[in-house]
């Protein structure tokens, strides 16, 4: 069976994520604390005993979810075999990983640079982001292109489910005029910036080079980037998406449709929550999905 095995992004954390990873033997223990040492503070104790305030915080959130994955996916040993692979915003990072193009090591220092780079961008315009439900994908990125403010379609997450992103001024003058056009909701998320729009310029710059230094091999099996839904093994090619990802668009619902038309039979969740089941089950009802587990 072709198993395609999926990534979460931001907004999958919850306390005390990780923890029965972290006591299940002395490899993912060793895991999670030469994490602690390369960044330089204890990630675990807000993993396992923080608030969810604490855990909402980029720099926080980004390493935790990615740590949460990866050390999953290693625990999983020679159960973990997948025909491709894909990862939802930041979970592209932890499929690299996982497929073997980068190290463990050297994923978390840019999944931490990211993190930082990304809070800074937040910091330097008030931004945010909004869920629109009930619309289709070119509706919604017509209404958008006619507001004069900064707002893009950012997240395309499955059919009838689109995340805009931009300034709060462009954000809100497109809810409007959404809701105007039929939408059934324009939510306005908790986040505390745009991501996965031209707001996000200062951190791709200040990412650019980290990536550009970064050790990438040919992974495992064909990851489906988040830019242009597309499998890619090039590492040349794979580094080129990344650094267009943080202000491209995270084309989800055409990268499960393509991971389906190259023959995925099922899905497999690695990380927390299981967000990427429901959204791929919206674009076919009928594929198998499931959460990776060591329990079994």
């Amino acid at each position: 069976m072709k198993t395609a095995y999926i990534f979460p992004g931001q907004g999958a954390q919850f306390v005390g994520m990780g923890q029965d990873l972290y006591n299940l033997n002395d490899e993912t223990k060793a895991l999670f604390e030469k994490a602690n040492d390369i960044l330089g503070f204890r990630i675990t104790d807000i993993m396992f005993n923080g608030t969810d305030e604490d855990l909402k915080q980029t720099n926080v959130t980004q390493p935790a979810i990615f740590l949460h994955s990866v050390i999953l996916a290693k625990a999983l040993g020679n159960k973990f075999q997948p025909a491709m692979v894909a990862g939802h915003s930041l979970g592209e990072f932890s499929a690299l990983v996982s497929a073997g193009a980068l190290s463990f090591e050297d994923g978390l220092k840019l999944v931490s640079q990211r993190a930082n780079a990304m809070q800074k961008a937040c910091e330097l315009q008030p931004s945010t982001m909004a869920a629109i439900l009930g619309l289709d994908d070119e509706t919604v990125e017509k209404i958008c292109a006619q507001v004069e403010e900064v707002v893009v379609a950012a997240n395309y997450n499955c059919p009838g489910q689109l995340v805009i992103s931009g300034s709060i001024e462009g954000v809100d003058k497109a809810c409007a005029l959404l809701t105007e056009a039929g939408a059934k909701r324009a939510l306005k998320l908790n986040v505390g910036g745009a991501f996965h729009s031209p707001l996000m310029e200062p951190a791709k710059v200040e990412l650019q080079a980290a990536i550009e230094d970064t050790d990438i091999q040919s992974p495992v099996c064909p990851i489906y980037q988040n830019v242009d839904a597309k499998a890619y093994t090039d590492p040349q090619e794979i580094k080129a998406n990344l650094i267009a990802q943080l202000t491209g668009a995270v084309r989800w619902t055409q990268t499960v449709q393509n991971m389906l038309a190259d023959g995925a039979e099922a899905f497999v969740e690695v990380g927390p929550g299981n967000v990427l089941h429901g959204l791929v089950k919206k674009v076919d009802r009928q594929v198998q999905t499931s959460s990776a587990s060591v329990a079994e």
